[in-house]
């Protein structure tokens, strides 16, 4: 699938929410309880994504028609916000922007951090990223937990 991958601007936020929202929505009740996702959805609220967004730090992955299918988020060496819309995944999207975000981050540092989901954990680890952290937090009455990963460059 041809896609372009592009610097996103403060007039992309809704696109970017519903990246983030449909995503999460559709894949994280399958891996965290109803707490956990209600977790995830706050934390990558609009005002959080708005200045992501006004900090230059938000890329979107079009599809050859213009079509929005995912976003990636780097702040620093961190990669913050890895979404692929479910109907786009399994073509290769996340791999794309994840790439994307390595070599945006090898022009500066020679480590990446980020923090994976239990949906995505398997394909850091498969991309040589290690576990360095493991973390859990209260969400309402559930739990979130997630590991912290590395990866050298």
């Amino acid at each position: 699938m041809a896609v372009q991958i592009i610097p996103a601007s403060s007039a992309d936020l809704q696109t970017v929410q519903h990246i983030v929202t449909e995503t999460v929505s559709a894949v994280y009740p399958h891996y965290y309880p109803t707490g956990a996702v209600a977790f995830f959805l706050a934390h990558h609220s609009a005002e959080h994504i708005a200045a992501d967004l006004a900090a230059g730090r938000v890329r979107l992955c079009l599809t050859e028609d213009g079509s929005p299918a995912g976003t990636v988020t780097v702040c620093g060496n961190e990669i913050c916000r890895l979404f692929v819309l479910p109907e786009y995944q399994g073509k290769g999207l996340g791999r794309m922007l994840l790439d994307y975000a390595e070599n945006e981050i090898a022009a500066h540092s020679d480590e990446i951090v980020l923090s994976a989901s239990f949906a995505a954990k398997s394909i850091y680890l498969k991309r040589g990223y290690r576990e360095t952290e493991f973390h859990t937090l209260r969400a309402g009455q559930d739990f979130l937990c997630y590991d912290v990963m590395t990866r050298k460059l």
